[in-house]
C-alpha cells in the first residue's frame, strides 16, 4: 500500500488495526510458509515461533508504507530488529490472550471487517479486491483481523479493577479545566530503553546513546522522527515516535507543565524513568476556541449483570456470565438475553438498555470497556463491585459539556492515561519474563545486538522523573 492509498479504520478501532495493515500477514506466516520450500525459525518465544517468512513479509509491508519516504527508514539490521520485537510482542499478547480463554467470535469479525469496509467507503467485496491488489490473500487479513480483536480484548481484560480514578485527581485536574479543554500539544517521542534491573553499565550506555540521539537531532543532522525510527525503543518508533494530540490531562503532570511551556518544535529530556531515558518533542500546539464548543462523549449500551451475592458465588456468577457470553456470541440476541438472565431489576424489562451515559457512570472498569469498544460491540464479562457484566455498546454522540460532563471527561482522560501507562508497564514485564531465543539468517542463535550508538555525543544532563504509580514518561 502506498502512502496516499492506505487502508483506515473506525477511529475506536483504529489503534488496534495499525498493526494489521503494518504487518499484514504477520502472525499467520505459517499458512504462507506452506508453499515455500524452505523456511527457518527468526525467533523462538516460550513454545511458539515466529518465521523467517512472516519476519520478511512484515519488513515488507513495512517498507510499502513508506514508499517515497525510504531514506527515513533506519538500516535493514536494525528495521528486521525492530519489526521482530513487535512481532514477538504480538505473539506474547496472543498466548496470554489464549490462556486467559479471550477469544474473537465470527460476529466480532466480521463487524471489524465491514468497519474497515465502510471508514474506505468501499463494500466487503471491494475491499476484498484491493487487499487481494496489494498482494496479501482476504483470509490471512481476517486472520490478522481477528489477532487484532482479541489483543484488544486483552485490553479490556486487563483493565479490569487495574484502573482507579480518585475524586482527588479529579478535582486536582479540574482546577486546570479550562486550560485541559483549550490547550492541545502535538507530542512525539524517543525511548532509549533499559532492562528493569539495569546494571551501572548498561545505564550509562542508555544515557550515552539518548546524549548521541538528541545531539544530531539539535544540530540538524536528522529531524526528531528520522531519529525515533532509527534509534528509539518504543513500540511506536516506525511511526516516527509520533504521539498523536494530547490535552494536559493526558500528559503525565511531572512534566506537563513543562511541555505547556514549550515552542513548536523544541526537545527536551533525556527524562529518566523506570523505562530507560526518553526525549520529548512538542511538534505542535493548538488552542480551541474559548467559549465551549467543548465535547464530551456519552455512550447508548445494555448491559447484563449477573450478581455475585450470598446465593452466588464469584465463580457460579462467572460461570453464567461465560455462558451468557458464548450464547451471545453464537447470535443470540442481547436484548432478548437481558431480559431473560440479568440480575439488574432496573433494566431488565428493557432488555439491558442503560439510555445515555457517561463513561464513569458505572464506575471506572465499566467505563473502560465501553470506551475501548466499538458501536455494535459486545465485551467479554468482566468484574465490577456487582458482580460479572456484559456490556454491548451501541451508540456514540458527543455533546456540549457542563460541569458535570466536563468531570467526567477529565476522568476518563485519566483513566485512559493511567491504562496506557499500566499496560505498557505490563508488556515490558510479560517481555522480561519470557523465553525468546532470536535467530539469524541461517536459523542459528544469537544474542541480541547491542544498541546502536551514535558517534556523535555531548553531554546532556537526564532529568529523573519518578512519578508514583507511572512509568517514567507515561507514554
Amino acid at each position: 500500500m502506498t502512502s496516499s492509498h492506505r487502508l483506515c479504520a473506525p477511529p475506536s478501532l483504529l489503534a488496534a488495526l495499525l498493526p494489521v495493515l503494518l504487518f499484514a500477514s504477520g502472525t499467520h506466516a505459517q499458512d504462507y510458509a506452506t508453499a515455500q520450500p524452505v523456511d527457518r525459525i527468526a525467533a523462538v518465544i516460550n513454545e511458539d515461533v515466529i518465521l523467517r517468512s512472516e519476519l520478511e513479509r512484515a519488513v515488507a509491508n513495512i517498507r510499502s508504507q513508506y514508499a517515497g519516504r525510504e531514506n527515513q527508514l533506519p538500516p535493514t539490521d536494525v528495521l528486521q530488529r525492530q519489526v521482530l520485537e513487535r512481532l514477538i510482542l504480538m505473539h506474547l499478547q496472543l498466548a496470554r490472550a489464549t490462556d486467559s480463554g479471550i477469544t474473537a467470535s465470527d460476529e466480532d469479525l466480521e463487524r471489524a471487517v465491514q468497519g474497515v469496509a465502510q471508514q474506505n467507503n468501499m463494500s466487503v467485496d471491494q475491499l476484498r479486491e484491493r487487499i487481494s491488489k496489494d498482494g496479501m490473500s482476504f483470509a490471512d487479513f481476517r486472520n490478522n483481523l481477528r489477532d487484532e480483536i482479541i489483543t484488544q480484548k486483552l485490553r479490556q481484560s486487563f483493565a479490569q479493577g487495574r484502573i482507579n480514578v480518585s475524586e482527588g485527581e479529579v478535582d486536582a485536574a479540574m482546577a486546570n479545566a479550562s486550560a485541559a479543554a483549550s490547550q492541545q500539544f502535538h507530542l512525539a517521542h524517543i525511548l532509549i530503553g533499559t532492562p528493569e534491573s539495569a546494571s551501572p553499565e548498561q545505564i550509562a550506555t542508555a544515557q550515552k546513546k539518548v546524549e548521541g540521539v538528541k545531539n544530531l537531532v539539535e544540530k540538524g543532522e536528522m529531524t526528531f522522527a528520522a531519529a525515533a525510527v532509527r534509534y528509539s525503543d518504543s513500540p511506536n518508533a516506525l511511526e516516527g515516535g509520533d504521539l498523536g494530540w494530547r490535552g494536559l490531562n493526558e500528559i503525565p503532570p511531572a512534566f506537563g507543565s513543562a511541555i505547556a511551556q514549550m515552542k513548536d518544535g523544541q526537545v527536551i529530556g533525556p527524562i529518566r524513568g523506570s523505562s530507560g531515558f526518553q526525549l520529548v518533542q512538542l511538534v505542535g500546539s493548538r488552542t480551541q476556541a474559548a467559549g465551549g464548543g467543548e465535547k464530551v462523549t456519552q455512550y447508548s449500551a445494555r448491559q447484563i449483570l449477573v450478581k455475585v451475592d450470598d446465593k452466588t458465588d464469584d465463580a457460579a456468577a462467572k460461570a453464567k456470565a461465560d455462558t451468557l457470553a458464548a450464547r451471545l456470541a453464537g447470535g443470540a440476541d442481547f436484548a432478548k438475553i437481558a431480559a431473560e438472565s440479568s440480575d439488574d431489576v432496573s433494566t431488565r424489562r428493557r432488555g439491558g438498555d442503560l439510555g445515555w451515559v457517561g463513561a464513569d457512570a458505572y464506575g471506572t472498569a465499566f467505563g473502560m470497556q465501553l470506551a475501548s469498544l466499538s458501536d455494535g460491540q459486545t465485551s467479554a464479562p468482566f468484574k465490577t463491585d456487582a458482580g460479572w457484566v456484559i456490556v454491548q455498546r451501541v451508540g456514540t454522540r458527543a455533546i456540549a459539556a457542563g460541569d458535570e460532563n466536563m468531570r467526567a471527561q477529565v476522568r476518563e482522560t485519566i483513566g485512559r492515561r493511567k491504562l496506557e501507562e499500566e499496560w505498557n508497564r505490563w508488556l515490558r514485564e510479560m517481555r522480561g519474563e519470557a523465553y525468546v531465543d532470536t535467530r539469524d539468517e541461517q536459523g542459528k542463535s544469537t544474542r541480541p545486538a547491542l544498541p546502536e550508538t551514535p558517534k556523535e555525543q555531548h553531554k546532556v544532563t537526564p532529568v529523573d522523573v519518578h512519578p508514583e504509580g507511572s512509568n517514567a514518561a507515561g507514554f
